[in-house]
């Protein structure tokens, strides 16, 4: 019998930044200059389904940007291909016992308006959808992604989801596993 294996990601660091609306006066320049709000680092480790920790993968940093939330993933040793990412909406990277699912303890996808929609990172539905996380044939992730509709602070409290495959932003009902498959990489941001 085959065990899966999880991915958590686990918080490294939360440093507050501070956000500054400055006007700049120099030769008449009135436009205003944006610095991010906050940023988290989480590192990627991996588990098995009793969640003890295991190999890590490097880390995930987010910020806040004048487009939304700017995440960065620098991961090395992955599989090659688009991956899912999701906010969830409880903090934690357990196993659902009862389910048998990896993660499970993580609920849902972060919905805090009840939409019960899955319309991707750019849609109307859950605020927890994600732009997918691009892993290179190397195994690595650098690709810099923008989700416009969360933030930062939206993060706090929540978990990280990244899937075994890619998010297709359609309904539920195709998967097995929900939107891009098994629960693969996991993290608990505070």
């Amino acid at each position: 019998m085959k065990r899966a294996h999880v991915t958590p990601l686990i918080v490294a660091s939360l440093l507050i930044w501070g956000c500054t609306d400055s006007d700049s006066n120099q030769a008449g320049n009135n436009s205003k200059k944006f610095t991010p709000v906050v940023e988290a680092a989480v590192v990627v480790a991996e588990t098995t389904m009793d969640g003890r920790p295991g190999k890590t993968f490097g880390i995930v940093e987010f910020e806040d940007g004048p487009h939304g939330l700017i995440i960065k993933p620098r991961l090395h040793g992955m599989d090659p291909g688009p991956h899912a990412a999701h906010v969830h909406e409880h903090p934690s990277c357990e196993p659902d016992d009862e389910m048998g699912m990896p993660a499970g303890a993580a609920g849902g996808h972060y919905d805090p308006e009840g939409t019960g929609v899955h319309a991707g990172p750019y849609g109307q539905g859950h605020l927890g959808d994600l732009p997918n996380l691009i892993v290179e044939p190397t195994g690595m992730a650098s690709l810099t992604v923008v989700a416009p509709r969360v933030t930062v602070a939206d993060l706090k409290g929540r978990s990280l989801m990244i899937h075994a495959g890619a998010d297709r932003y359609d309904s539920y009902a195709e998967h097995e596993h929900g939107k891009g498959g098994m629960r693969m990489y996991c993290g608990v941001i505070r």
